[in-house]
């Protein structure tokens, strides 16, 4: 089985309701889910017929929800995806080296889960771009943020 847990708080609770009632309001229609539970748990939940104009496209949610929305090319799908100002993680499901390197190269995201949900290791630089953070934490990447480096241009020394 698979346990959920809590939001981590009472505002990150809300923020999920308030996204799926404003997707329920534009016409998407929840398939899964959709309601609050009892405390700050949220339900697992999948929306289907998410358009652009939903809070849920443009702001980060940071709960159990899936917004899922249609689109007919690769070249959509890419366009739709990187219509955010944010750029945390993208997630997408192919067999073709091709279309994953693609894909892979046209989406504006720091973290790219290909076949997977599980992206996060402590060898992994892990952070965003856009609104979604500057710099990386974890790898050896992550020690950058915490180095003050120093150039030095040496010229006319006596080698003696």
């Amino acid at each position: 089985g698979v346990n959920v847990g809590p939001l981590i708080d009472e505002p990150a609770v809300e923020k999920v309701e308030r996204h799926v009632a404003d997707a329920l309001a534009g016409g998407a229609e929840a398939i899964l889910g959709g309601s609050r539970m009892d405390g700050q748990f949220f339900e697992p939940s999948v929306l289907v017929g998410v358009t652009a104009g939903m809070a849920m496209s443009s702001e980060e949610t940071f709960g159990p929800v899936a917004g899922i929305a249609r689109f007919t090319t690769e070249e959509e799908a890419v366009r739709i995806a990187n219509d955010t100002p944010h750029g945390l993680a993208a997630y997408f499901y192919s067999q073709g080296l091709a279309r994953i390197t693609r894909v892979g190269e046209a989406l504006e995201y720091g973290i790219l889960g290909v076949n997977t949900g599980l992206i996060s290791t402590e060898v992994a630089p892990f952070g965003g771009v856009k609104e979604s953070g500057i710099g990386r934490e974890g790898s050896s990447y992550g020690i950058d943020e915490w180095l003050e480096l120093k150039y030095w241009a040496l010229g006319g020394i006596d080698s003696r």
